[in-house]
């Protein structure tokens, strides 16, 4: 059913179009990701249970000629753990913030564990290149992380990686998401801290987005967070990866996607500073000359690209928007809204 003011409000509130049957336009029908079922998962009460269940993941993996998209982070330098004399590919941003500490500190990971490292380097030409292909295929605007997905996919493709290994799922698996894990949320609250633009700021015929939040519902003015999380937030965040692989052509594995904590997630530890307690426990075996790194997301110089955009043109939009108002993320989702309105006609 062709319900574009849905889909743009869906879009900006949610990075997805969460009704399955909403269409921008006749034909473009967009497939959203689908999370791996809890029954075919494995359960993890402690770090070496994460260990174990991994390791005999990439035991079935020996045949396949691997890639590993590898960050500064934990997720990945765990992973990358398993995979001596693999391929790994690093982001390397040509314009904005440079990422030295990250940068460092995954050539820090190839080294240890024998990685072949390839920098993917990253610009304004990548977003140009690689952003219609990306959102055509999702027939829906993309994230931000979608085209250097892509290309980094591609440039593994060309090197002969069949299959490219990601740590995505990690921080929805055992309690990454610090920020939003942070007190027990009113409904209002949660709401608004979630919503990623809102778009009654933005578009001249917003549709409320509220319905989604409602389902999640609690007596007293509150709200299922976490089950929130396990199933709004699972297909907006895979999504990305879901997408940019396909354009790719090129099959992706996630092995904390197959894992689940078999305890309920201690949210006094994430809420006072041990987000991820049973992933750092790991790190700190995988790597113990040196400190658990913080937490950092997928880095990407929004900011920069869109410091000098003036906002957009087409009527769906406010003709008074303030856009530096919005961070640069925000910039993203409206600057990718109108690119896909104007690439559909």
């Amino acid at each position: 059913m062709v319900d574009k003011n849905y889909c743009m409000s869906s879009y900006l509130a949610f990075r997805y179009i969460e009704r399955p049957d909403a269409e921008f336009k006749q034909g473009l029908r967009h497939r959203n990701f689908e999370p791996l079922p809890d029954g075919q998962k494995t359960v993890c009460d402690s770090a070496d249970d994460i260990d174990g269940a991994i390791g005999k993941q990439f035991d079935r993996l020996r045949d396949r000629k691997l890639g590993i998209m590898l960050s500064g982070g934990m997720d990945s330098a765990i992973l990358a753990s398993y995979m001596k004399g693999c391929d790994a590919y690093t982001f390397r941003f040509l314009d904005g913030k440079y990422q030295s500490d990250e940068l460092s500190r995954a050539e820090y990971y190839a080294r240890y564990y024998g990685l072949d490292l390839h920098y993917v380097d990253i610009s304004w030409d990548t977003v140009e290149k690689y952003a219609d292909k990306t959102m055509l295929a999702k027939c829906a605007p993309v994230h931000s992380i979608e085209p250097q997905i892509l290309q980094a996919a591609l440039q593994a493709k060309s090197d002969g990686i069949d299959m490219m290994v990601v740590g995505e799922s990690s921080d929805l698996v055992f309690g990454g998401m610090d920020l939003l894990l942070a007190k027990d949320w009113s409904f209002d609250e949660f709401a608004a801290r979630y919503t990623f633009t809102d778009p009654y700021k933005v578009l001249n015929e917003p549709v409320d987005m509220r319905y989604l939040f409602e389902r999640y519902r609690l007596p007293d003015n509150k709200i299922d967070f976490l089950k929130f999380m396990d199933e709004v937030f699972s297909v907006e965040s895979s999504g990305s990866y879901f997408n940019a692989f396909g354009v790719a052509d090129m099959e992706y594995y996630d092995p904390y996607a197959r894992l689940k904590m078999g305890k309920p997630l201690d949210l006094h530890r994430v809420r006072n500073g041990e987000p991820k307690y049973l992933i750092r426990e790991l790190m700190a075996k995988k790597y113990p000359e040196i400190p658990v790194p913080n937490k950092t997301p997928m880095p990407r110089p929004v900011d920069f690209y869109f410091k000098d955009w003036n906002g957009p043109k087409r009527s769906e939009f406010k003709k008074d928007l303030n856009v530096a108002e919005f961070s640069g993320n925000q910039k993203w989702q409206i600057w990718c809204l109108e690119r896909f309105l104007n690439l559909i006609g």
